[in-house]
């Protein structure tokens, strides 16, 4: 399976799961019923909210590690453009 359709099968594997949940179909205790269910919803976008954040932040730091694929990648560029111009092709000047 692709990534997307493993995403789509979790999603709505969860969304059954809290709708079965929600409308008493698995029995629960009043308590977590009444007072935790309702706000499960908002307690997972507030928990990818801060995943992702913090991925992207983790992302932004480490951004100096990568110098070397920075150099790999001008070098591919450079590489593109002539086989490009080989073929007749043209691409440009910067």
């Amino acid at each position: 399976m692709t990534k997307a359709a493993d995403a789509i099968l979790a999603v709505i594997t969860v969304t059954t799961l809290y709708l079965a949940l929600y409308c008493e179909a698995i029995p629960t205790p009043t308590i977590f019923h009444d007072e935790i269910l309702p706000v499960l919803p908002w307690w997972a976008l507030i928990t990818y909210g801060c995943y992702a954040l913090f991925s992207l932040g983790y992302g932004v730091y480490t951004l100096h590690d990568k110098k070397d694929k920075y150099e790999e990648l001008k070098d591919q560029i450079v590489e593109a453009k002539a086989f490009l111009k080989k073929n007749g092709i043209d691409v440009g000047e910067d």
